[in-house]
Order: structure tokens, then C-alpha cells, then sequence
């Protein structure tokens, strides 16, 4: 660790305000196809789990075939911690610490819990009355909410988990991907520290 590393992790360590225990990451899959970007990948877990017990990374992809073979590259990778690995496909739940999804965008997850609920509605095992926001949340493949979303590259969040991050902390960072380095999220968990969360007071 650099020497600015250092100073950044010891400003946060000494900070009154606890780090984020949640950080989410969007990135594209044009990103993923910068050289190094895995090994930056990999890396971002270990820095990541050094403060948050949860990390998520929502991968926008704009061309459906690109799915198949950015999942596999990803299931592969080499974590800290357990990964599941979540495509625009999949409507079980992921409950590993680190969980990535690839084009797996908020409309689409929302639209499939749902999809799902008007099916117990339909076949009797759910009253529509029944159906409150707690509800929708156990339906979602990603249901935690992220304390902390880091976006790359630009101030956009790409259909990313709407309904999880709408009290969370958005932290835009116009370095890309390809260059992006412990620092960039060091000073990403300060800014955090530096906020005041009001959830949406």
C-alpha cells in the first residue's frame, strides 16, 4: 500500500462514522473487456471485504449474447469470499457475501418479483391484499440494500437495482474501470464516512 493509501485508510479507521457495511459496484461489460479488468475485479473484493461484509457488482450489458461468456469469465474469478453470480435469467435469490449480476437490470428484477407474486395470486397461495413491500423484497434476486454504490466512468447508474438503492449513498467517480485502483475506493469509503445518511428524510 502506497504511502497516500496509507493516510486515506487511517482517516477512515479513526473517522467517528462507521464504514459502509454494503458496497455495491456498477460497471459495463465494455469494462470487462479492458485489459486487466478481471485482475482489478479481484482485487476490488479484497479491498472491498477489508470494510463491508456484503459487496455486490452489477455488470449493464447492452448485448444479450455477451451473458453467457461474461458469466463464465465470473464464476471463475478469484474472491475472498463466497461468489453467486446472477443473470437477467435467473429469478432465485443470491445470499452469498459477494454476489455480482450481469445485465440483470432493476426493471427486470422488479418486473420478475412481480410476475411472481400475481402467480401466487393466481393460484390462490397469496391474497393481492397480502402483498406490502416486505413481500416484494423476498422476491428480488439481490434484496439487500447497498450502504455505499460506486459507479465508474460516468453519473449514471444503468437500471441498477432501483428498488435496493434508493437510500443509498451514490458515489460517481469519473476514473474508468481500466484505471481505477485502491485509492479511487478508499476515497470512495471516506466520502461515505464524510455524509450524513438521511434515508430519505
Amino acid at each position: 500500500m502506497g504511502l497516500y493509501e496509507r493516510y486515506l485508510a487511517r482517516r477512515i479507521r479513526r473517522h467517528e462514522a462507521e464504514p459502509p457495511d454494503h458496497v455495491a459496484l456498477v460497471i459495463t461489460e465494455r469494462d470487462l473487456l479492458e485489459r486487466g479488468a478481471y485482475e482489478t475485479l479481484t482485487d476490488f473484493f479484497e479491498w472491498a471485504v477489508e470494510y463491508a461484509s456484503r459487496v455486490t457488482v452489477y455488470v449493464s450489458v447492452l448485448d444479450a449474447g455477451a451473458v453467457p461468456p461474461l458469466r463464465r469469465e465470473l464464476e471463475s474469478i478469484d474472491a475472498p469470499r463466497a461468489v453467486a453470480v446472477r443473470g437477467p435469467d435467473d429469478r432465485t435469490r443470491a445470499d452469498a457475501p459477494i454476489r455480482i449480476g450481469i445485465g440483470l437490470g432493476g426493471k427486470h428484477e422488479f418486473t420478475s418479483a412481480v410476475r411472481t407474486l400475481a402467480e401466487c395470486v393466481d393460484d390462490g397461495t397469496l391474497e393481492a391484499e397480502e402483498i406490502d413491500a416486505e413481500r416484494v423484497e423476498d422476491h428480488l434476486v439481490f434484496p439487500a440494500e447497498p450502504d455505499l454504490v460506486i459507479k465508474t466512468g460516468a453519473e449514471r447508474l444503468s437500471d441498477f437495482m432501483i428498488w435496493q438503492s434508493v437510500y443509498s449513498e451514490l458515489y460517481f467517480t469519473d476514473v474508468n474501470w481500466r484505471d481505477f485502483r485502491k485509492r479511487d475506493f478508499l476515497r470512495a469509503v471516506r466520502e461515505y464516512c464524510n455524509r450524513s445518511r438521511r434515508f430519505g428524510r
